[in-house]
């Protein structure tokens, strides 16, 4: 995989953490990318968007094998879990988007 993908996500990641942090000061999410999955022979990368204060996880998953889309998943940091994952087109990916799950999926009441 080109990290032409993983740029562009990052980027829009970086963007929507930063208005995270302006509007909803006391989320802070916690950003990583993982490439741990090519370690294993998986051809794909991962980036996290972890909410330490509830727990809560966004994983966002490009595989070389579906180039044109953003595998996503909405799951707990320190459980494993049967939440299904859940598919974007590359080309739906803003910013926007990113910060509305965080506020929605981070803010909401467990």
């Amino acid at each position: 995989m080109t990290s032409e993908p993983l740029k562009t996500v990052s980027d829009l990641v970086t963007e929507a953490h930063a208005r995270i942090q302006q509007q909803h000061a006391d989320i802070n999410p916690v950003v990583g990318v993982r490439r741990g999955m090519r370690e294993k022979g998986i051809p794909a990368d991962a980036l996290t968007i972890d909410c330490l204060r509830t727990g809560k996880r966004i994983v966002l998953i490009l595989h070389d094998q579906q180039p044109g889309e953003l595998i996503y998943q909405f799951t707990l940091k320190d459980q494993d879990t049967d939440a299904p994952y859940q598919q974007l087109p590359m080309s739906n990916l803003r910013a926007d988007l990113l910060y509305e799950w965080m506020r929605d999926y981070f803010v909401a009441q467990t």
